[in-house]
């Protein structure tokens, strides 16, 4: 019977070791804060700082867009909260808006950073209930950055001066 004990854990430990590997394999994390927080996350732990996503919100309403990213990734520094992301893909969106063109490499950015949004919302869906923003689920803006990027005869519009900022 201590034989098959033994067998059992063992086979455990295997188990637990591959998932690990095969979890690392699939997220591809970069930094530590990223393998602990992807971990916690997949347990329902993994929580937010509150005072510095509060701290971001403040930033992005100023139009303070670097200082809003920069507290939006202390407030989640395993890049799990969807809502989180979702706020950082806006402040690219915003910061890179311009009337006449758009920061191609601020939207790729943006684009990049809602997709991660998308991708840990449940079930792919996000709507942020913010009643100051315009765009309010990840779709809407991952669509207003898709545009931004896309080259068309609409870009060639001298009436694109009057469009205004979502």
């Amino acid at each position: 019977m201590h034989e098959g004990i033994v067998r059992g854990a063992g086979l455990a430990v295997a188990i637990a070791y591959a998932s690990a590997i095969t979890w690392t394999y699939v997220r591809q994390p970069e930094t530590v804060a990223q393998v602990t927080g992807g971990l916690a996350a997949g347990v329902g732990a993994y929580r937010i700082d509150s005072q510095a996503f509060a701290d971001g919100l403040t930033f992005f309403k100023n139009d303070q867009f670097v200082e809003a990213r920069a507290a939006f990734a202390r407030a989640d520094p395993a890049e799990q909260d969807a809502r989180t992301q979702f706020y950082i893909a806006y402040s690219y969106y915003r910061q890179g808006w311009g009337r006449i063109y758009s920061d191609d490499v601020l939207f790729r950015e943006g684009l990049k950073r809602v997709d991660l949004a998308i991708e840990r919302a449940p079930a792919g869906r996000l709507v942020v209930d913010d009643p100051e923003l315009q765009l309010h689920s990840a779709d809407e803006l991952r669509a207003e950055l898709d545009a931004g990027l896309r080259r068309d005869a609409s870009d060639f519009n001298p009436l694109r001066v009057m469009r205004k900022r979502k």
